[in-house]
């Protein structure tokens, strides 16, 4: 017999495979979504999941606190078998997980229990993960420390950065929901407790993880550049002799094996070879391909070096 699903997320991760429930034989009663937001000047962000419940006519709540005894009570009123959770964004308290018949399940942009928190999808490419995926499990009190029902693994891509990272994980998300819904609903699903001796945590990432530190290797450089987009961005300052200093966003770089600048620079000193921007880290060094100066336009390293000569002494601090 099809299930009746609570939806509960926010964000463009949650919409492919909400989308797949919804178009399913399930019965999808209520989505629950973070409260809209107003940016700058007034202007109202895009809840898409708001959205897409609208669409098809599935009531929709936004409360501040989820837990709050009203919305509890609204909640058991659905008479749900499951709830299903994809980045929502508040913390589910007990007395809320124990409303859905068959519980309340979580999907989790890692392969848990790797990158348990809330950066998952940043994190896997910030550490040089080969692989990820996506994971969903039985939400528990403690974070994401649930039994897995199910997983899908993918690799990463050599330029992928975090944001295209999360939408291809939305997307795989698809089947592996659908089929665990599926287990579900005729009791075959197979509850795998997760390895805490594999644990390792994602917390919220902050502005100042975007910071570059240019002792590390060039392949973490690498990885903190495509990690930290589309937010909060890698960046770093440009200091020049006889210039005043400029922050620089860093889009994109190469990773060179070696470095054949000056045998004594420092990490971060900075060489135009044949119109190449190199950067030297903390081992082997790496070529900036793409950057964007504090307040202009995202441009190639060529056009940047037109309009901004690099004296003897540049470097990136």
């Amino acid at each position: 017999m099809p299930l009746r699903v609570v939806l509960m997320g926010t964000g463009d991760f949650a919409v492919p495979p909400f989308r797949a429930v919804l178009e399913s034989s399930h019965q999808v009663v209520a989505a629950l979504t973070q409260p809209d937001k107003t940016g700058r000047g007034h202007h109202q962000h895009v809840n898409v999941v708001k959205q897409l419940a609208e669409s098809v006519n599935v009531p929709v709540l936004q409360p501040e606190r989820v837990n709050r005894p009203e919305i509890l009570e609204q909640l058991r009123s659905f008479n749900a078998d499951v709830f299903l959770v994809a980045a929502y964004g508040q913390i589910l308290r007990p007395a809320l997980l124990e409303i859905p018949r068959l519980g309340a399940f979580n999907l989790h942009g890692s392969l848990l229990p790797r990158h348990r928190g809330a950066a998952p999808v940043q994190y896997s490419i910030w550490k040089g993960d080969a692989v990820t995926g996506v994971t969903i499990f039985q939400i528990e009190l403690a974070l994401d420390s649930g039994p897995m029902i199910g997983k899908v693994e993918t690799p990463i891509g050599a330029k992928e950065t975090s944001g295209e990272l999360m939408l291809r994980l939305a997307d795989l998300s698809v089947p592996l929901t659908l089929d665990s819904l599926s287990r579900l609903e005729n009791g075959t699903a197979h509850f795998e407790r997760q390895d805490e001796s594999l644990v390792t945590l994602s917390p919220k990432i902050a502005r100042e993880d975007g910071i570059i530190q240019w002792h590390q290797t060039g392949r973490e450089i690498d990885c903190q550049v495509r990690a930290m987009q589309p937010w909060p961005k890698a960046s770093t300052t440009l200091q020049r002799p006889g210039h005043p200093e400029l922050r620089c966003i860093i889009q994109d770089v190469d990773v060179l094996a070696t470095y054949n600048g000056p045998s004594t620079a420092q990490a971060g000193h900075l060489t135009v070879d044949h119109g190449r921007m190199i950067v030297r880290t903390g081992e082997g060094a790496v070529e900036i391909l793409k950057l964007q100066p504090e307040g202009r336009k995202a441009v190639d390293s060529r056009s940047f070096l037109n309009g901004n000569p690099m004296p003897e002494g540049s470097c990136f601090v």
